[in-house]
């Protein structure tokens, strides 16, 4: 699964990676948890233009009679969510991708589990491929998003069973087209990321705690 990342690339670095027409509104965050507002990059619903926008992080089924429900949607497996209720709309008609530069896992080790920070060895930011879904009654409404997980890759089996589904950038075009409306032509970039190398660094347990977002929390454990 994925419950907490970090994003901490410049606003201008964005602007070039996702090929948007304006630098998002974003800073530094080292601790981004879920029911948060989290950046993503989709489709204009209304445009057709690329945009980077905040979605709440754990979707909110357009069907809902509680809001309360996308706290138990921040993840969705990927070999499945075309076909659940939950999340087959989304799939169809409302893909994003969320910017990271580095995810959090726990793993059981002696004295406790040891959060670690991984993410591309080269430091640079990876889009996550998710969902997003738009949420109205009683003249509420709340956009949101889930994050696509998948079987982990050789790097990550050590730490975790699961990891987020990363898109290679050739592919962020192809994910975020209107125009696919069915899982088949999708399915190939479900995989596990084999693209470039990656790393895990053990990091300090200030991460445990989700109002924490300062820099410690990506500090090297013991540092």
């Amino acid at each position: 699964m994925c419950g907490r990342f970090v994003l901490r690339a410049s606003p201008q670095n964005l602007q070039m990676l996702f090929e948007l027409d304006e630098a998002p509104r974003t800073g530094p965050r080292y601790n981004i948890a879920p029911t948060q507002p989290v950046l993503a990059v989709r489709t204009n619903p209304h445009g057709g233009l690329r945009e980077a926008t905040y979605l709440n992080w754990g979707l909110i089924p357009f069907w809902a009679k509680d809001p309360k429900i996308g706290s138990r949607m921040i993840n969705a497996r990927s070999e499945t969510a075309a076909e659940k209720p939950s999340f087959r709309a989304a799939y169809k008609y409302r893909r994003c991708i969320v910017p990271a530069d580095g995810f959090f896992e726990w793993k059981k080790e002696r004295g406790g589990k040891q959060p670690y920070l991984i993410g591309l060895e080269s430091g640079e930011v990876f889009g996550i491929a998710g969902l997003w879904e738009h949420w109205e009654r009683d003249g509420s409404a709340v956009e949101s998003c889930t994050l696509l997980t998948t079987a982990a890759n050789a790097f990550m089996e050590p730490l975790h069973h699961r990891m987020p589904v990363i898109l290679d950038r050739q592919d962020y075009d192809e994910w975020l087209d209107p125009g696919v409306q069915k899982a088949g032509p999708l399915l190939h970039l479900m995989r596990p990321f084999g693209g470039a190398p990656m790393r895990a660094v053990a990091v300090s347990k200030l991460v445990n705690n989700a109002r924490n977002d300062e820099p410690g929390c990506v500090e090297p454990a013991g540092a």
